[in-house]
């Protein structure tokens, strides 16, 4: 299978690109210096002369160019994001809840899924949390808790939230077997969804896992049961990625 995928410049997209070369798939990516996407007749012509079988649209661009692609490829899968929920109301978040998002970004990406829905009979729209990696860099947690332990001297992290959250390694598998078995619909991906690990406990069993020194502070700064449950796809447990995670 010959995928497009955007954003290989970005956090999730080369995971996802790593997973399908070494699936056997072909990979393309799309090269905005070479292709502008506000051009649609040059935009067109060169996706046109790809003949790719999927598209993964894990790019940061317009709503309008999300469901400009959605509408160019029937296997079009679109990675949104758990910000599409407020904190209020509470969560855990199913598929079928409202979306509350009051930031920009949270209304960016409700705007990219109504384009997309709009433009394709059954896309697939897998919603993820916050993403974990040894080294990608971006909406990456281990790296960003680094930042701040360097930056403040410890990691304030709330007990009074249970966040979304999964291994990119995990949630670019997960996209993959979307991309090669369409499962139309809206997929949330979430490694705590069952376990609802609190974001002090996450950040405790990441450092033991990767020789971390934080200084982790639990507050109750932000309360937020962020969870994404329901759907037909699922993820590993937050456990089995860290073994110091424990409430025994």
């Amino acid at each position: 299978m010959k995928i497009l995928i955007t954003g290989l410049n970005g956090t999730l997209a080369p995971r996802l690109a790593e997973a399908a070369r070494a699936a056997g798939h072909e990979v393309v990516g799309w090269d905005r210096a070479a292709v502008n996407p506000d051009d649609e007749k040059l935009a067109g012509a060169w996706l046109s002369a790809q003949s790719v079988d999927a598209i993964a649209h894990l790019g940061m661009a317009p709503a309008r160019f999300a469901g400009w692609l959605a509408s160019r490829c029937p296997n079009f899968l679109f990675t949104s994001t758990v910000m599409v929920f407020d904190h209020q109301p509470d969560g855990p978040h199913d598929v079928a809840d409202a979306r509350t998002a009051k930031d920009d970004y949270g209304r960016y990406k409700i705007d990219c899924e109504d384009a997309v829905l709009l433009a394709n009979e059954r896309p697939v729209i897998a919603r993820i949390g916050w993403q974990i990696d040894v080294s990608r860099p971006g909406n990456n947690m281990l790296l960003t808790l680094d930042e701040w332990q360097k930056r403040d001297g410890r990691v304030a992290a709330s007990h009074a939230w249970t966040p979304a959250c999964s291994f990119m390694t995990d949630t670019a598998a997960a996209l993959l077997g979307l991309l090669e078995r369409p499962l139309p619909g809206v997929h949330h991906l979430d490694s705590n969804a069952d376990e609802a690990w609190r974001f002090d406990e996450v950040a405790r069993a990441l450092a033991q896992e990767f020789g971390r020194d934080w200084r982790v502070e639990a507050n109750e700064n932000y309360r937020h049961d962020q969870r994404l449950v329901g759907g037909p796809s699922g993820l590993p447990p937050l456990s089995a990625r860290l073994p110091g995670l424990s409430r025994g």
